[in-house]
């Protein structure tokens, strides 16, 4: 179980102990990313997690930072999403309040430098051309821009070069001003949580009092009434699709129905979509489902790396395979098999502290309540057969069905 208090300055602090390790991780979420952005910020968020590693008033640049955590073996980085955004460091226990101390000077304390904004541009450029330039990472962006076009969670994380080159020091201080404040932050500790840990907490976060009322972002809500196709044509040896669904939110009641979903579909090697593409066809080498779930929707994403020469055939055997799910009662035995994968898998991940911190973070951020793994566990084995039948028919229709490829030129037909 985890322990939850909300500081003076608005901060909800969890912990979660966690038997048998000797590690502690600390995870500050804040619920800010690129769905909450304009078009002239598009990639302001991504940018603002770079910056806060590249110097404090107390730790004046990434070398001093960086030396600090390395010197203790630490484990350290930071994320953004489309939602909310994420900054981490695990350390040996006897190392909290190292961790503690430097996480809060880096999001209260960073320098912002305007040399550093200037060089980062650079960065943060080449980091776009690295995705660009990988079909495999590329095409879940291009399917989830089809999904949800028209609201700000189609757009790019990292934004455009053209909004990174034009971001200025005075526009993020002003983006991060909006968002970066305790009332807007989850402070998750998960591992061996040592006694005084609420008193070092108290210490660094305790201090921090400035209150605004964030920006909301846009719901999303399809109005895709006919299938759409995209290629991105490209020189490749295979050519990578997504085939995907508008979805479900992150506290709809049939998420967990959508979770199973994805594992019956194509979620490990032994389901429907792995069996019948790869292993009797030849068609591709990998092959996956997803359930991606954001705060208030979400999309059904089929992801695979196919033949060039066979694409039309293995788009066909995917629908193929959607539809039998669609009409044919998913088995009792084969609905367990999918609950006992994913139970089993929840226990594996759990053991760490650093999913641990984001199992708890993420739920009390997104959603304002955290479910213990066992409560979980029984929301999922509360799934019947017929809801899984029930979702797919539902979400999985030929009216929201969204392709995106990257290859060469494709000539798919929707019949």
């Amino acid at each position: 179980m985890y322990n939850k208090r909300t500081l003076p300055s608005g901060l909800t602090v969890l912990t979660a102990p966690l038997r048998e390790t000797q590690t502690v991780t600390v995870l500050l979420l804040v619920k800010v990313g690129s769905r909450y952005e304009e078009k002239t910020s598009n990639g302001y968020s991504h940018f603002l997690e770079h910056l806060m590693f590249k110097g404090t008033t107390k730790r004046p640049s990434t070398l001093v930072l960086s030396r600090e955590l390395d010197a203790v073996g630490a484990d350290y980085n930071a994320f953004t999403g489309k939602d909310h955004t994420g900054y981490y460091i695990k350390v040996n226990a006897a190392k909290l309040e190292l961790a503690l101390d430097l996480l809060a000077d880096m999001i209260f304390n960073s320098l912002y430098d305007g040399a550093e904004i200037e060089r980062e541009k650079g960065v943060i450029g080449e980091e776009i051309n690295m995705y660009q330039d990988n079909p495999l990472m590329f095409v879940e962006d291009m399917a989830e821009e089809m999904i949800f076009s028209g609201n700000h969670l189609g757009w790019l994380i990292s934004g455009s070069k053209q909004t990174v080159q034009a971001a200025s020091r005075q526009k993020l201080l002003a983006y991060r001003s909006q968002f970066y404040q305790p009332a807007n932050m989850v402070l998750t500790l998960a591992g061996k949580v040592n006694p005084g840990a609420n008193k070092l907490i108290n210490k660094y976060f305790g201090g921090e009092t400035e209150k605004h009322q964030p920006k909301k972002f846009e719901a999303f809500k399809t109005k895709q009434t006919a299938p759409r196709i995209k290629n991105l044509n490209k020189k490749t040896d295979q050519v990578q699709a997504v085939i995907g669904w508008p979805g479900i939110g992150y506290d709809h009641p049939d998420v967990y129905a959508a979770y199973l979903l994805a594992i019956i579909l194509g979620g490990n090697m032994s389901s429907r979509l792995f069996i019948e593409v790869r292993e009797r066809r030849g068609l591709c080498y990998y092959i996956r489902a997803m359930n991606n779930v954001y705060q208030d929707t979400g999309c059904f994403l089929i992801q695979a790396g196919l033949d060039k020469k066979r694409v039309p055939e293995a788009v066909k055997v995917i629908l193929g395979e959607v539809e039998k799910l669609k009409n044919q009662a998913v088995k009792p035995d084969e609905l367990k098999r999918a609950q006992e994968f994913l139970r089993g898998k929840l226990a594996i991940e759990l053991e760490d502290s650093e999913k641990l911190a984001d199992w708890y973070g993420k739920q009390e951020l997104l959603s304002g309540e955290a479910l213990a793994p066992e409560e979980k566990i029984k929301k999922i084995l509360a799934v019947k057969p017929g809801d899984i039948s029930r979702l797919a028919k539902k979400l999985l229709v030929k009216s929201r069905l969204n392709i995106a490829t990257i290859g060469g030129p494709q000539r798919l037909r929707l019949s």
